[in-house]
């Protein structure tokens, strides 16, 4: 049966229509995606513009905060060499050393923020992780043994090589390792305190397991305590365990936690293997 030219031209017509919105819903979404992108753009250039303008306010509110803390340190040597009476003497001292320690924590929590807003200059090279964690263990017995926690190792027996920034690296695991003693400062005489620092690995990374004994965390919780200036701590900054988050990201890992309330922590760090 031969096809009427109306026909023809009808479905020409129909043909070109359906093309045309197809193109036009094509050119309305790259459209949409361009000012998304253009937006994120400026977003991200405002942030980056804050984020600039907070490190230099923090910069110089910490410089005064330093003047503030010696000159309250010199104010109670002269103090204890003026010769007050005691009660006059102890009101004045006790005053200066509270501005004293609140000028220290001040200034503490901007090194804090300074260390977290700050760029990461991450200058890997090959170290045995084995060996650093040992040392951390070591140099940070005595600190268990002040909180009454038992620290125990389990470490393999042979060296494990990879490139890491050891500063950087041990700084992440050392404010894991803080956390997980001050988790067990509240726990009653009854309860075990102990920290286990358990290295492990495999072909493709090492994992670097802090696990306490503590109250845990609730499901609820687990990506919260990784935000900035979230702190369960009286007086913490809030910063240690997402400064420790983004030194592992910049070294290719990440951080893992497995927790029960009422039975512990397990932060797990996954540090990759080098190609």
């Amino acid at each position: 049966m031969d096809i009427e030219p109306v026909e023809l031209l009808t479905s020409a017509l129909v043909v070109a229509v359906l093309t045309a919105l197809y193109l036009q819903s094509r050119l309305v979404k790259k459209m949409r995606q361009s000012r998304e992108a253009e937006r994120r753009a400026q977003a991200a250039e405002r942030l980056a513009e804050l984020g600039s303008m907070t490190s230099g306010l923090a910069h110089e509110i910490k410089n005064p905060l330093s003047t503030v803390v010696l000159n309250a340190q010199l104010i109670n040597e002269e103090l204890e060499e003026a010769g007050l009476d005691q009660e006059q003497g102890g009101r004045l001292q006790r005053r200066t050393k509270a501005l004293e320690h609140e000028a220290v924590r001040l200034r503490e929590i901007l090194e804090d923020f300074l260390r977290f807003a700050g760029r990461m200059n991450l200058d890997p090279s090959e170290h045995d992780v084995r060996a650093i964690v040992d040392q951390l263990v070591d140099f940070f017995h005595p600190q268990c043994e002040q909180a009454n926690v038992l620290i125990r190792a389990d470490l393999p027996d042979h060296p494990i090589r990879i490139k890491v920034d050891e500063g950087l690296l041990k700084q992440a695991l050392l404010n894991l390792m803080i956390n997980a003693v001050q988790s067990m400062e509240d726990l009653p005489d009854d309860k075990v305190r102990e920290m286990m620092v358990r290295l492990e690995e495999d072909e493709k990374e090492v994992r670097i397991h802090i696990i306490d004994h503590g109250p845990g965390i609730a499901e609820d919780r687990k990506d919260e305590i990784f935000h900035p200036y979230v702190s369960s701590k009286q007086g913490g900054s809030g910063l240690g365990l997402p400064t420790t988050r983004r030194i592992i990201e910049v070294h290719g890992g990440h951080i893992e936690l497995h927790s029960k309330v009422g039975s512990g922590s397990d932060f797990t760090v996954h540090l990759p293997r080098s190609e």
